[in-house]
C-alpha cells in the first residue's frame, strides 16, 4: 500500500511560511551552496519541482521516482494561482483539500471538499498506473491539512532551515494529539541546512 508522505521545508521554530505565506526568508547559503544543496535534493525528489521550474533545473524529462500524487491545501494552492500556475505539478496527480473551494481554474486539479482522511484512505489503495510501480503520495502543505492527516501520515521529511521566523503557518496547525515518529535519517547540508526522516510509530 501506498504511503502518505508530508516532505515540507520548516523554519528552526516551525513554520513552513510567513504570516502571508512568504517563503522567501529560508536561508539557502551561497551560489555554490545553494546548488549542491538543490542538485541533492532535487535528484531524490525530482518531482517536488513546480512544472514550470522544471525545464530550469534539467529535471523537464525527469520521471517521478517517489510520488506520482500531490494534495494541498487551499491556502498552499492560492500561493500557487498568485504565481500563475494553475496547474503547479502538472506531472503528478493533483489534489485540493478545501471545503470553500467549489473548482480549480485547470481541470487537472481535483478539488476534495469532504473527509481528507477518507481520500488520503481511498488513494492509499488504489493502483499505480498500467505499467508504472506504485508511487506514494505526497502532502506538500499547508499547516492545518497536514493536522488533519496526521492520523495517516505515514513519513516525515523535514527540511529545517537556519532561520527563526517568529511567527507564521505552523507545520502542524492543530489540537493538543501527541504523535509518535522515529527519525530514521538525518543530512545536514553546506548551506546549514538539516534534512532528517521520520516514520510513523505505529
Amino acid at each position: 500500500m501506498r504511503k502518505l508522505v508530508y516532505y515540507i521545508g520548516t523554519s528552526i521554530d516551525g513554520y513552513i511560511a510567513g504570516p502571508a505565506g512568504e517563503a522567501d526568508f529560508y536561508p539557502v547559503g551561497d551560489e555554490e551552496q545553494a546548488a549542491a544543496y538543490a542538485a541533492s535534493i532535487n535528484a531524490r525528489y525530482p518531482e517536488t519541482v513546480p512544472t514550470a521550474l522544471r525545464p530550469l533545473v534539467g529535471l523537464d524529462d525527469s520521471p517521478n521516482l517517489r510520488f506520482d500524487t500531490v494534495l494541498m491545501g487551499h491556502g498552499t494552492y492560492r500561493q500557487a494561482l498568485a504565481h500563475g500556475a494553475p496547474s503547479p505539478y502538472a506531472h503528478l496527480r493533483q489534489y485540493v483539500l478545501s471545503r470553500t473551494l467549489d473548482s480549480a481554474p485547470d481541470p487537472a486539479v481535483a478539488v476534495a471538499g469532504g473527509d481528507p482522511l477518507a481520500l488520503v484512505r481511498d488513494l492509499k489503495r488504489r493502483q499505480g498506473r498500467p505499467g508504472e510501480s506504485e508511487k506514494d503520495i505526497w502532502l506538500c502543505g499547508g499547516g492545518q491539512v497536514a493536522a488533519a492527516l496526521l492520523p495517516e501520515l505515514d513519513e516525515l521529511i523535514v527540511k529545517s532551515y537556519p532561520v527563526v521566523a517568529g511567527a507564521g503557518i505552523p507545520l502542524f496547525a492543530g489540537k493538543f494529539d501527541p504523535t509518535r515518529f522515529r527519525a530514521t535519517a538525518r543530512e545536514t547540508f553546506g548551506n546549514g541546512v538539516l534534512v532528517t526522516w521520520f516514520e510513523a510509530v505505529r
